[in-house]
């Protein structure tokens, strides 16, 4: 999974990293959606109480504990993978004030080649927050697409193995008019993404404004599924601060464990077109969205 880690002092790039020829636009980078990870930040308080409460709502196991410098800037972390059903979270909680501009990042994504699919996010509109830098296990990457959706790409020396998730998490969007068909053809141009659904009058309730309605495109790519919401950006909240969304067969049953494990539900749960969802914050602070298909 997800490591970033210490710079290496005279690192040597490939030729490809140097030369930055033209990266084929039919290449797809993605390795798969179980090796991708929602980043998230909790205070060294609430490091543990997320882990369990996050396991405890939906099943899996946890990587080993430790303290690490994980920015290519001096720091330190607690540092943990939660690998469950409906997707993986990498978890920090920093001892240290959080390097610049770590903290942004919503996702960490495995790619097949580091340098050439950074070159092939950057012709398709990417640019990076953070030079490529190295790790113990492998190199890592920062990039912010238009609208300002940041996200890392990683590379491991030796390719991780899991066995794919039961139900693919998704990376909620939330955009202005100004960005969203922006960041839309960068993401597809780079991901390959299919576009699924692009709903121009969604129901507005689904963003928190009942009597509305918001546009709502769904895509799918080898980097897993996506959700932009694109309207005017004044959300009441918790709306925007949900940046992933998990996918379980039983709704009120996994809304009962996650109470059950301390989280709070900030939205309950309700129904607007193919699916039931509801939004939760676990301890520590992270938001999420929890939803099943179809009514019921």
């Amino acid at each position: 999974m997800k490591r970033l880690g210490i710079l290496i002092a005279g690192l040597t790039l490939s030729p490809a990293a140097i030369a930055q020829p033209t990266p084929s636009g039919s290449v797809d980078y993605a390795v798969g959606a179980q090796y991708d990870s929602t980043h998230v930040y909790v205070a060294e308080a609430d490091f543990d109480r997320f882990v369990a409460s996050f396991v405890a709502t939906f099943g899996g196991t946890t990587s080993k504990r430790g303290i690490f410098q994980v920015t290519p800037t001096p720091s330190q972390t607690i540092s943990q993978i939660a690998l469950t059903p409906v997707g993986i979270v990498s978890v920090f909680g920093f001892k240290t004030p959080i390097p610049y501009p770590f903290g942004d990042e919503r996702t960490g994504y495995l790619v097949t080649d580091l340098d050439q699919a950074v070159l092939a996010a950057r012709h398709a509109g990417a640019t990076r927050l953070v030079e490529t830098f190295p790790d113990p296990i492998g190199r890592d990457v920062l990039v912010q697409w238009p609208g300002g959706v940041a996200m890392q790409f990683y590379w491991h020396t030796t390719k991780p193995s899991y066995a794919p998730l039961a139900t693919v998490p998704e990376n909620r969007i939330y955009l202005t008019a100004d960005a969203a068909d922006r960041f839309i053809a960068a993401w597809q141009a780079f991901s390959h993404a299919t576009i699924v659904s692009d709903v121009a009058a969604a129901p507005g309730d689904e963003i928190g404004r009942p009597g509305t309605t918001y546009r709502r495109i769904r895509l799918t790519s080898g980097y897993g599924k996506m959700s932009v919401a694109v309207s005017d950006g004044a959300l009441p909240w918790p709306y925007g601060r949900d940046i992933t969304g998990y996918e379980v067969a039983d709704l009120d049953a996994t809304l009962a464990k996650a109470e059950s494990a301390g989280a709070a539900v900030l939205v309950p749960a309700k129904a607007s077109g193919d699916r039931r969802a509801a939004i939760v914050q676990f301890p520590g602070g992270y938001i999420a969205e929890i939803h099943s298909l179809g009514a019921k």
